[in-house]
Formats: structure tokens, C-alpha cells, sequence
């Protein structure tokens, strides 16, 4: 590799400014894509592999249906993902070329996920900081700054 040179996707191209631009899929197009490469380009999980292995593990659903990571998605099937304690429901509605933006995400996939779901996530961060294991005495000045800062 040529220093300072970089290297573009096949289908990318540079605009007249220097930023790099990918082409637009249009969602209506007949267009599929791995289930796993589909979670990880649409940044539900943060590499490929943990998405792979989350599909072999049974926590992925298409349409209800447990799905293999090879399967293919396309537009207007229905996504569960399971992450820790939450169940996130999407809807696809497009495949992207490679791995998107977080401002681009929502021209691919529609979060159907109900907010109790985020609720149940929350409830437990707050009961972990509020549990304290047997015997482990008073709190702390530091505990008892974070409980104030908690119920303020």
C-alpha cells in the first residue's frame, strides 16, 4: 500500500470536496443480504463475529423463525434480536452496501422495539448500583454521593 493513499469500497466514490460518498440503495429493489453482515452493517452488534455467533446461540429471529447467520433478509421482513435483557425488534427496509453510519441507519432498518423493553434494561442498571453484597458494610462517602446523585 502507497502511503497516504486509501483504499475505497468497489462501489464508493470521493465528491468534489473529498469526502467519500456510497451509492444509495433504493429499499423497494429486490436486494438480500446475510442476516449477519445485515446486524452488523446496521451497527445492532459491533463486529460481524459477535453477530454470527448471537445467530448460532438461537438469539436471532426472522419473522418468528430462528435464523442461521447465512440466511438472507430483505425488505419488510421482521428482525428479534435478543441483547442481554432486551428484545429488539426491527423492521428491514433495505440492505446497505457496507457498514452504515449511525445517522444512515434509519434509511435501512425501522426500530420496532416497544420502550418497556428499554425500560426493563434501566430498572436493572439502577437495582446493580443499589445491591449490596452481604457483609460488605456501610456505604462509602463515594456510595453515598452516587446514591444522592441517583435520587436527585
Amino acid at each position: 500500500m502507497a502511503a497516504g493513499r486509501t483504499y475505497l469500497p468497489t462501489a464508493a466514490r470521493r465528491s468534489d470536496s473529498g469526502r467519500i460518498i456510497l451509492p444509495r440503495v433504493n429499499p423497494t429493489a429486490d436486494s438480500a443480504a446475510r442476516l449477519d453482515k445485515w446486524l452488523w452493517a446496521v451497527r445492532i452488534f459491533k463486529t460481524r463475529s459477535l453477530a454470527t455467533d448471537a445467530c448460532r446461540a438461537g438469539g436471532v429471529a426472522v419473522n418468528d423463525q430462528p435464523a442461521k447467520p447465512a440466511r438472507d433478509v430483505r425488505a419488510g421482513e421482521t428482525v428479534t434480536v435478543r441483547q442481554g435483557l432486551v428484545t429488539r425488534t426491527l423492521r428491514v427496509v433495505g440492505t446497505p452496501p457496507a457498514r452504515v453510519g449511525a445517522k444512515l441507519v434509519a434509511e435501512f432498518c425501522t426500530d420496532l422495539t416497544p420502550a418497556t423493553e428499554f425500560e426493563k434494561a434501566r430498572v436493572h442498571r439502577v437495582q446493580q448500583l443499589l445491591a449490596r453484597e452481604k457483609g460488605a458494610g456501610r456505604p462509602t462517602k463515594r456510595d453515598r454521593r452516587r446514591l444522592d446523585r441517583l435520587f436527585e
